[in-house]
Order: structure tokens, then C-alpha cells, then sequence
């Protein structure tokens, strides 16, 4: 391997940046280098399924000669084989009828386009779960991609491919998108930084619904590259349905901003019972101490939302019901009704369920969850400033613990039930939320730890988790099982 693609293997994106404006590596040779990582680790974690080397090849030829003000300019990236649309390039959204199709969108989403105005260099997709419908990133349709830090483990899901190739330190930042986790869980899984975005702060033009689950971002190793992406694609696009309140300043000027003190809540079990590893929870109770430390109050409290035992299968129903979208979207795509052989037999079961359920049905979820995001909201009207919780129950399960079951096909959904117990309320109420890589397991499994804001409260995440970060730096994330 190349002393540049050492050198800049755990720098991060604006490290990188900084070295083309320096003129002391290019584009060309920033990417060369990124290739040359792809080639070395990618093998053991199957984090990368689809690439396109000589489009992004002619991308950085053009970078060479260009004088950017663009803040990524020349930085290499990946986008996830989900939802964010690139023209020209393949598609698969993990299912292995599409992947058989050889898609190839004509259209670029309004993410991407911001992607590449930012400065980045696409040059492939991160492996995703089929549909985005699980918390692991085990496609039939690609295969698992693996832990770098224990390739017995998983990476998380959906946006496992993303978390695993900067942590194998493919690449320094990579799109992501999370609609029940998929940022905060690879994030927790793989030792980085996880932001989930408030509702409607980045645009999902032109196909998607900001009033939904979902939003798209990024996975980073760093708190100020996670703010200089966000200050880089955030705000509203043509249409969109809800459109977050602008920042005061750049995210960027977050970064080791004095966050005062703050009252803050502390929650480190599951309020429904379920349960959660000591280990998450000895890293809740290791960051509430160490946010005393930093002049915060924190004190054992949190939405009492988070105690509704109707939340589960009302946030279920609405999921299956996307899954049911999605099969009805793949059938347009291939021509023809799509059948159970095309489709993974959980999200097949998920669709059946969805498909036996009413549009009055519906609209009682939709309803109820608008109830259920006001509830959670009056906490933080009531004086709290965040609440910190688990990232995830448990520490990442062994690769093949989701494989789809024949005789029990919700199986991977029930087993995703026990484990991501903290993230989709979160998705159901659009505030942002962020996981931070705080702790390690005794075998050095990382372990992520959440805060979460009032909605629109995005730069006080930042605020805090860069104090975080200069207070306990989790550089040590940067060995992995791969060296």
C-alpha cells in the first residue's frame, strides 16, 4: 500500500480537504489511494458492493485542474445502495431482483447533487439490507458485510456498508440514511459518529417524503465532519413537505462552542422491560459522569412516552406498511407482479401483513403517532435540554443471527424488536439524535451512547458531542481487526 493511502487511511474528510487546497495531494491522487484501501479491506468486510472506478476517475481528472471554494473538494465517498439516486450509476436497494436488472437510475437525487457540489468524489455503493428493512446488513441479494473491529460480528444495518468502510477506513465519511436507526446503529456498532438529522433538516428530493421515517445523512469519524457536512446539504429542496428551522450560525461554529450547562436526562434501561446489556448500560452511566464532569446536570429521568407499550407495534404496523410500498414499487420496476422468490421472506411477511390491514388502520397509526410525538415533545418543553440513552440493547449480534427463517419469516423482525429499543421513537418524532463511539466492550467491540434533542436542536447535539469528543477523544477506534 501507497505511504498516501496509510497516511490519509483515519484522516478525516477535512483533513483530506485540506490537503488539495494545500496542493500537497490531488483529487487523482486522493482517490488512487481510496482505491487502493477498497482493494485491501473490502474483501474481508464486504462493505462496498457496487463501484464505478473510471466515472469517478474522470470526476477527479476535472477536480485536478479546478480552483473550489467547495468544502470537500476532492474527497472520495460512497453512497449507500439505497434511496439516493445518482444518474448513470446501478441501484440495487439490497434486493436481488433489482440487482439481477442491472437498474440504472436517470435521475440524481437532491442529496447527491449536494454531495458532489460539496466537493465529493462518489465512487460506489455500501452494502444496505434489503429495502432498509432490518437493523443488519445481510442482503441474499450481496451477502453480510462484516464488523471491522470482529469480522464474527455484524456491522449494523441498514447503513452497515457505509459504518463498515469508514471504520475499515475505506473512506473518511459515507452517505447513510436511517428510518428506524440505520445511522445511529452501524455508528454504535462500528465506533463512529451517527447523526439522524432533524425532520425536513436535508431534503429527500425528488422522490422522497420528509414527513416520513426516514431521513439521509452521513457516517463520519469526527464530530466537525459530521457539522461541515451538514452546513454543506442541509435545507429545504423544490416540494418538500417539511422544511426544519434554519440554524442560528453554521454547525461548523458548534464545534467547541460553550454549551453552558445544561439539564439533562439520563435513561439506561428499557422501559418496557426489555433487556439491555450491562455493558450499554455501564456506558450511559460512564457518559453521565463524565457530563457532570463537564458542568451538566444529569439526573434520572425521561419522556414517559418512552413507557407506551402501544408504540412497538403501531411503529411495526407503519414499517410493514412501507415494505408494502416497496413491493408494489419493485413490481412497477420489473414489469410484472413481483412474487415471494423476489423478495426476502421477512419483508415478503411484512408486506402480506401490511396488505391485510385497512386505510382506516392506517390512519389510527398515523394519528396515534402524532400523539405520540407530542408527548415525547412536552418533555423537553418541560425543561430538559437532552436525554441520553443506549445506541443500541445489546452489543452486535453474530453475523447470521438475522437470516431469514422459512418456518418463521417475522423472525429477524422480532430479534430486531429486542435490540433496537431506542432509536425509532425517534424517527416517529423527527428530532435529531446522535450516537457518539464512548465505550468498548472487553473484547474491544465498540459501543455507541445517544443524545437527543428537541426537534430543530441539531447544533446542540454538535455543541455537546464535540465537548464530548475533546473530553474522552475515541481516536483508539481507528485499529482494527483488519491490521
Amino acid at each position: 500500500m501507497s505511504s498516501l493511502a496509510r497516511e490519509t487511511r483515519f484522516m478525516s474528510a477535512i483533513e483530506q480537504a485540506r490537503l488539495v487546497r494545500e496542493k500537497k495531494a490531488s483529487p487523482s491522487e486522493l482517490l488512487e489511494a481510496t482505491i487502493e484501501r477498497y482493494n485491501e479491506y473490502n474483501p474481508h468486510i464486504n462493505a462496498v458492493n457496487i463501484v464505478w472506478l473510471e466515472h469517478a476517475r474522470e470526476l477527479a481528472k476535472k477536480a485536478d485542474g479546478m480552483q473550489s471554494d467547495a468544502p470537500f473538494h476532492g474527497v472520495p465517498t460512497l453512497f449507500k445502495d439505497l434511496g439516493l439516486l445518482y444518474a448513470g450509476q446501478r441501484l440495487s436497494q439490497g434486493n436481488k431482483a433489482v440487482k439481477a436488472l442491472n437498474y440504472v437510475p436517470q435521475e440524481t437525487s437532491e442529496l447527491a447533487a449536494r454531495f458532489v457540489a460539496a466537493g465529493l468524489i462518489p465512487f460506489g455503493r455500501t452494502n444496505s439490507c434489503e429495502w432498509g428493512s432490518l437493523p443488519v446488513t445481510e442482503p441474499e441479494a450481496w451477502g453480510p458485510t462484516r464488523n471491522p473491529h470482529d469480522l464474527s460480528r455484524t456491522c449494523g444495518g441498514s447503513s452497515g456498508g457505509a459504518g463498515a468502510a469508514v471504520a475499515a477506513g475505506i473512506v473518511s465519511v459515507a452517505h447513510a440514511s436511517d428510518g428506524g436507526g440505520s445511522i445511529r446503529i452501524p455508528a454504535s456498532c462500528n465506533g463512529l459518529v451517527g447523526l439522524k438529522p432533524s425532520r425536513g433538516r436535508v431534503s429527500l428530493a425528488p422522490l422522497g417524503d420528509e414527513a416520513g421515517f426516514s431521513v439521509h445523512f452521513a457516517v463520519t469519524h469526527t464530530v466537525a465532519d459530521t457539522a461541515a457536512m451538514l452546513d454543506a446539504v442541509h435545507g429545504s429542496g423544490i416540494g418538500d413537505g417539511v422544511v426544519a428551522p434554519p440554524p442560528s450560525r453554521p454547525f461548523i461554529q458548534e464545534i467547541g462552542a460553550d454549551a453552558g450547562s445544561l439539564r439533562i436526562g439520563l435513561l439506561d434501561h428499557d422501559p418496557l422491560g426489555m433487556h439491555v446489556d450491562t455493558e450499554c448500560r455501564d456506558a450511559v452511566r460512564a457518559t453521565a459522569t463524565l457530563l457532570e464532569s463537564l458542568g451538566h446536570r444529569v439526573d434520572e429521568s425521561y419522556p414517559s412516552a418512552l413507557a407506551d407499550a402501544s408504540f412497538p407495534p403501531r411503529f411495526g404496523a407503519m414499517w410493514a406498511t412501507v415494505q408494502a410500498v416497496s413491493r408494489d414499487s419493485l413490481s412497477a420496476l420489473l414489469g410484472r407482479p413481483a412474487t415471494s422468490e423476489d423478495i426476502e421472506a421477512v419483508n415478503w411477511a411484512q408486506a402480506e401483513y401490511a396488505a391485510r390491514s385497512s386505510a382506516v388502520d392506517y390512519a389510527k397509526s398515523v394519528a396515534a403517532s402524532a400523539m405520540f410525538r407530542r408527548a415525547l415533545a412536552q418533555w423537553w418543553h418541560d425543561g430538559y435540554d437532552l436525554l441520553l440513552t443506549p445506541t443500541l440493547a445489546r452489543i452486535p449480534f453474530p453475523v447470521g443471527s438475522f437470516t431469514n427463517d422459512p418456518n418463521d419469516p417475522l423472525k429477524p423482525s422480532k430479534l430486531a424488536g429486542q435490540w433496537v429499543r431506542f432509536t425509532s421513537q425517534f424517527n416517529m418524532s423527527g428530532q435529531p439524535a446522535i450516537s457518539l463511539p464512548l465505550a468498548r466492550t472487553a473484547t474491544g467491540l465498540p459501543i455507541g451512547v445517544q443524545l437527543v434533542a428537541a426537534y430543530g436542536r441539531d447544533d446542540l447535539l454538535l455543541r455537546v458531542a464535540s465537548q464530548l469528543e475533546a473530553a474522552a477523544p475515541w481516536k483508539a477506534f481507528t485499529t482494527t481487526a483488519l491490521d
